[in-house]
């Protein structure tokens, strides 16, 4: 393995770990030249993925730039990359799972917004303003009505507080609704 500081040939492997989908192994490597530390990781390699595209060109499945998508539409989010980059390998897996060569850029983008909204709905309508390419903002909105008419079975809902029977938290406040005059 070349070492990105010196460009030497050899190094050694001080430390390998699986990566949490097992899809990837992590590797610490020392050169045996400068002596500096640095990572690597290693995929299995498999057999080609083509996305056929919407005019019929094909190209290789590309991991990054399906996580640069989710990452622009993710900005300025309370997203970690760590969970767009396990979405992003979710989907991979998914499609490579299927034992096809060829899958529809349409198809990964369907199964991208679906995992992208039960994430992040501001997240989701941005990658589907670019994913659907909308004409003008009668489509946009017309697609906003249709994710906020659906049943929020993917959407998050607030958490409520079950009022537990006899004892009571000391670390809870209560409160006083009565009138302050005592009425």
């Amino acid at each position: 393995m070349k070492c990105p500081f010196c460009a030497h040939h050899d190094s050694k492997v001080v430390d390998s770990r699986d990566s949490e989908t097992r899809e990837t192994i992590r590797r610490r490597r020392e050169c045996l030249n400068c002596h500096k530390r640095f990572t690597t990781y290693e995929r299995v390699e498999a057999v080609a993925l083509y996305v056929v595209k919407k005019d019929g060109r094909r190209e290789e499945f590309n991991h990054s730039k399906l996580l640069s998508g989710l990452v622009l539409a993710s900005k300025k989010r309370d997203i970690a990359p760590s969970r767009l980059e396990a979405l992003v390998e979710v989907i991979e897996n998914d499609l490579r799972s299927r034992n096809v060569t060829e899958v529809p850029a349409r198809e990964i983008g369907q199964i991208a917004m679906g995992l992208l909204r039960e994430i992040d709905e501001i997240a989701y309508v941005r990658f589907a303003s670019v994913y659907r390419s909308f004409k003008d903002v009668e489509q946009m909105r017309a697609s906003l009505e249709e994710m906020l008419n659906r049943p929020p079975g993917t959407r998050a809902e607030p958490a409520r507080r079950k009022r537990r029977q006899g004892r009571v938290d000391p670390r809870e406040l209560a409160l006083d609704l009565a009138d302050p005059d005592g009425k």
